[in-house]
């Protein structure tokens, strides 16, 4: 019996309210691709790699805060064929000329827009913030993935935070009121969507075949090297993948789907992993994090991604799922070379375990060209337990990114900082045996003298950081 779903002949995406058949969505068709080919130019490419926003859309996704959310997305990066039975709003669905919405309105009044190449990707990014449930205040952080280069932002923002609550009779806010859209199994050339985690394993088992779910890291491979995976098995909506727990505080785990994009995991946490919560508006972009997932983003493999630092100095566990049944593995295990792992083919990450309680003083350091929206030259991540009596540092464990083939932990600087007091002097051996930590190579993003120093530098900049936080 075959463990593909069956090709749906006329599988569709409802388009601005009307319902479109997915002809020709095979990849490496993106959804950029298919939605101009049907006359929605609006949309478009800039860079291909989800840097400028231009071709942001709205898709109605599984909410948070309500049964269904529009979530902006970089279309020139997911598969065309992940939209079917999908809702999009595209720039052209939100208003026109004659009527305009209420984010294009203001973007017009107030000198938002000049050559207008970047703009519907604007408003698309705009319009998603302008329909997040229970929004107070415009969040800058949805537009940190748009690029606009001759408006400049002084305008555009002061569109944004011009902006009202929606309308009593807007359509598009009423939509969230009812359930989000369903997926069902189906499969194109080249791309198939399980019914069931059972189904995804034993297609992941077949050579050639690649996991995808939010697509961030493959359709760049995609667009801009070429790759071409023979069998592309889409695991974003897996229920299996989905689930956020958290354990009692004083002895439990917190476990994280590994299908759960980092917005998801931002507002389902609401705050209870601090060190988390540094990370997330220092990864990439709105855009970006509302496709991109946990799983995903370790499963990569990358040396300069910003999760695993992180993790891997709250302890974290990896709960991997395959043909043979479940089997866990710590996370400083899990990374055996570049883009390498333990996992073998068939196998999937299913599940992120952090043990509780969490330690008391986290931080995260991440140094790049710019602070928002780039790639790490270096990325620490810290977890401290201070003893309130002596002021010494009971347990420390340092996620490094950035400075050898593999994320690593600092574990040389980490036995350097086990009981000696948290001060200037007392850190020192530990911030010079993290400055000699791994092997950090020369190249366009910084230098390795450059990379040394911001880790000799780590330690005495938390501490600094502490000390200001004191009464």
């Amino acid at each position: 019996m075959s463990t593909e779903p069956a090709v749906r002949p006329g599988a569709a995406v409802t388009v601005n309210g009307a319902a479109r058949a997915l002809d020709d969505a095979q990849p490496p068709a993106t959804a950029l691709d298919w939605l101009r080919s049907i006359g929605l130019t609006g949309a478009k490419e800039g860079c291909a790699e989800g840097e400028c926003g231009a071709c942001a859309v709205l898709v109605a996704r599984p909410g948070v805060d309500a049964p269904t959310e529009w979530t902006a997305i970089n279309a020139c990066l997911i598969p065309a064929a992940s939209l079917a039975d999908q809702e999009v709003v595209t720039a052209e669905g939100l208003g026109t000329p004659a009527a305009l919405h209420p984010v294009q309105h203001e973007m017009a009044v107030r000198g938002g827009s000049q050559c207008g190449y970047c703009t519907p990707g604007f408003v698309c990014s705009m319009a998603a913030e302008f329909y997040r449930p229970g929004r107070a205040a415009f969040d800058h952080h949805a537009l940190s993935g748009n690029l606009c280069r001759c408006t400049g932002y002084r305008p555009i923002v002061d569109a944004a935070e011009a902006l009202g609550a929606p309308a009593a009779d807007d359509p598009l806010a009423a939509r969230t009121t009812s359930a989000p859209p369903a997926t069902r199994p189906h499969r194109v050339a080249g791309w198939v969507r399980p019914g069931s985690l059972d189904e995804a394993l034993a297609l992941l088992a077949r050579p050639g075949a690649v996991a995808v779910a939010g697509s961030t890291d493959l359709g760049v491979e995609a667009n801009l090297r070429g790759a071409r995976p023979d069998l592309l098995v889409a695991v974003d909506r897996l229920d299996e993948l989905r689930g956020l727990t958290v354990g009692d505080d004083l002895d439990g785990i917190a476990e994280i789907g590994a299908g759960l994009t980092l917005s998801e995991v931002e507002r389902r946490l609401e705050g209870r992993i601090p060190l988390l919560d540094a990370v997330f508006p220092q990864f990439a972009s709105r855009l970006i994090r509302n496709g991109a997932t946990f799983g995903g983003n370790l499963g990569t493999g990358s040396p300069i991604g910003d999760l695993p630092p992180a993790l891997l100095a709250l302890d974290a566990e990896l709960v991997l799922v395959g043909p043979a049944g479940e089997r866990t593995v710590p996370l400083a295990g899990f990374f055996t070379g570049y883009r390498q792992s333990v996992r073998v083919p068939g196998e999937l990450i299913a599940r992120i375990r952090i043990p509780l309680p969490l330690a008391a003083t986290t931080a995260f350091q991440k140094i790049a060209k710019r602070r928002f929206d780039d790639i790490s030259s270096v990325a620490v991540a810290v977890a401290l337990d201070l003893d309130p009596a002596t002021h010494t540092v009971r347990r420390a464990a340092i996620g490094l990114g950035g400075v050898a083939a593999t994320p690593i932990r600092a574990t040389a600087a980490e036995a350097a900082l086990v009981g000696v007091p948290w001060t200037v002097e007392g850190i020192a051996p530990a911030a010079r045996a993290l400055a000699d930590t791994g092997t950090p190579l020369d190249d366009h993003r910084a230098s390795a003298t450059y990379r040394r120093a911001m880790l000799g530098q780590a330690l005495p900049r938390l501490l600094a950081e502490t000390e200001e936080r004191q009464p």
